[in-house]
Order: structure tokens, then sequence, then C-alpha cells
């Protein structure tokens, strides 16, 4: 990272408000949420995450990226050998989130719409995800915009790492 503040601390204190803000929500869809170790249908490949968070994961698990190999082509390279993932306490931002009922808002033909998805397996055991009050859904786009920003006071733009890449041997 070339940035002058601490990037590792900000980037833990983010993690923390997205933990805690992901909790609330799994909370209020524990009767729907399949999602739990070894639960892997959304751990694809070819995954990219911001360069903050990428630095993140090779300096907590140096051995693992230096010398480890990683999981084979098809599903992320952080999976073991039981779907479990090898650097689950530094995941990126987008694995902490999946699971849960999303939202979000784009422009489609010169008008503003709203976008909602929910992991398959978590479509039973609740209403449809359409139905659902917007604070019963993550919002896609604030924590993003915080994690692009922290990204940028370290000299990183918008640089994006492949996950698979992380591996020196891989």
């Amino acid at each position: 990272m070339s940035g002058t503040s601490d990037a590792p601390a900000s980037l833990r204190v983010l993690r923390e408000e997205i933990d805690r803000d992901a909790a609330m929500l799994a909370r209020v869809h524990a009767e729907r949420l399949r999602c739990r170790r070894g639960c892997h249908d959304c751990c694809i490949d070819g995954l990219t995450v911001f360069a903050v968070e990428a630095d993140a994961i090779r300096d907590a698990f140096p051995e693992l990226t230096a010398t480890g190999t990683p999981h084979p082509v098809g599903a992320c390279a952080f999976l073991d050998s039981e779907g479990a993932c090898r650097v689950y306490a530094v995941r990126p931002y987008v694995c902490r989130t999946q699971g849960l009922p999303l939202r979000w808002i784009a422009e489609k033909n010169g008008e503003t719409v709203e976008y909602r998805d929910i992991c398959p397996l978590n479509e039973a055991g609740g209403p449809d995800v359409t139905d659902l009050a917007e604070d019963e859904c993550w919002s896609l786009g604030p924590f993003e915009d915080r994690l692009a920003a922290l990204q940028e006071q370290h000299g990183e733009q918008g640089r994006r790492v492949s996950l698979r890449s992380l591996f020196r041997r891989g």
C-alpha cells in the first residue's frame, strides 16, 4: 500500500461495522439463512477485491499466500478441501454480506431502478425479497463507497486484485 495512514486499522474498523450490521440482518432473517461453514455456493472463482483487502489477506496469511496451494479452479482459491474459508477472519467485504437479501439502486434507460436479490439457497423460509422493507435488506453502496475511499487514501485508486492471484505459486 502506498498511503501513509494506517490502512489495516481503518480496514479493521470498517470490517467491524460491516460485521455488526450484517449480524443484525442475519438475526432478522435467521429462519431463512442457510449460510454456514462449508456452504460455499457463493464462493465463486474469479472474484476480485479491492487492493487494500488483498493486502490485508497477504499480511494476515503470509505463509498461505507464499507457499500454499489454491483451491482448484472453479471455486474461490481460498476454500479448503471441505469448502471452508481459509482466510475467514480477514475475508473481503463481498464475502461478509453474501447470503443476505441485497438491495441496490441503478440507472436503467435514464430511470432510477431498485433491484433486489438473495442467494437461491436462502429464498425459502421468508417473504419474497421484493416484499421486504428497505431496512430488511443489505443496501449495496454505502460500505463499498467507504471501502473505495479507504483504498484511494492509500494510493490504490480503483485497483482490484484477483483472489487467485494472491497465491504466489498459483
